[in-house]
């Protein structure tokens, strides 16, 4: 009974890391929680006496699990070039919940995750454990039956597409929210030209309305298209609540009350560079927006 408390006491410390890695492979919170609950029941079926690193056998046990979902959704997808928007993760400003704080990491900004969910299944696995984790590739490249100079190339492949596509957000918090309040006044003011100067020329606007709306994610680019759609948006900025997505500057617009939208932002040299939008109403009942009145 002694070594089964001390089994379920490491995993229980371990479970906010698995978490943690679950989601950023898989981008959905809901999958995140059943591959770490899938962990656990494998665990409760392993002796654990032969594993002589039980924090690093949960971690690979995690991300196998997660490599299996990722291959089983890629085979399910119709289209697989359609951009998917991941789960936001929200939090109030000027702190989080403790529980959250492992996957509120900056380096999961939904830009990041939109990137991440074009990647194949091995490179993505091999990103994320490497450049997040440090997972050394002598312990990923068993994983994806590769050797180890196979992993280092698909993380490489991987790091060039995330370079090139998501850009790194500001690190300062107060700068962030200082441009999305700029971008949000001038949407509500109508002002074309002040939105298109928050806006970086290459900015990126990613839009999931749901099925009603479209049956795709709507995807704009380019600082004028941004704005013009954004002037349309002045109504509804009086209703926009401050709020963590993913750890970066964002809103949730909420008018009566209501959830209509969630908005992540990208700020990178003072500039808006991504917009991620969803007003999925299907999507927003399944969201924890209880957070925000903490």
């Amino acid at each position: 009974m002694d070594d089964v408390d001390r089994v379920t006491g490491r995993f229980e410390e371990q479970r906010g890391h698995l978490r943690a890695v679950a989601y950023r492979m898989l981008g959905s919170v809901s999958e995140a929680d059943d591959a770490v609950q899938e962990a656990w029941l494998r665990l409760s079926r392993t002796d654990t006496g032969e594993v002589e690193n039980l924090d690093a056998w949960l971690t690979t046990v995690v991300a196998r699990i997660c490599l299996n979902m990722l291959r089983s959704r890629r085979s399910r997808r119709e289209e697989p070039a359609d951009v998917h928007l991941p789960d936001p993760i929200i939090g109030p400003e000027g702190g989080t919940d403790p529980e959250e704080e492992a996957v509120l990491a900056d380096s999961v900004g939904l830009a990041l995750l939109v990137v991440l969910d074009t990647l194949a299944p091995a490179e993505r696995l091999a990103f994320v454990l490497h450049d997040m984790f440090a997972v050394p590739f002598d312990e990923i490249g068993p994983m994806i039956e590769r050797s180890p100079a196979a992993a280092r190339q698909l993380a490489s492949r991987a790091r060039r597409r995330v370079q090139g596509q998501a850009p790194a957000p500001d690190p300062d918090p107060a700068r962030q929210r200082a441009v999305v309040d700029a971008f949000l006044a001038a949407a509500r003011d109508g002002d074309f030209e002040g939105l298109v100067a928050v806006l970086h020329p290459d900015v990126v606007l990613r839009s999931d309305g749901g099925t009603a709306l479209a049956r795709h994610t709507v995807v704009l680019t380019g600082a004028r298209n941004v704005a013009a759609q954004a002037t349309m948006f002045g109504g509804l900025s009086p209703f926009a609540r401050p709020a963590l997505i993913n750890g970066a500057a964002g809103v949730v617009v909420t008018p009566h009350g209501r959830p209509v939208a969630v908005m992540g932002f990208t700020v990178t040299d003072g500039r808006v560079a991504a917009i991620d939008v969803i007003a999925d109403p299907d999507r927003l009942r399944l969201l924890d927006l209880t957070v925000l009145d903490g």
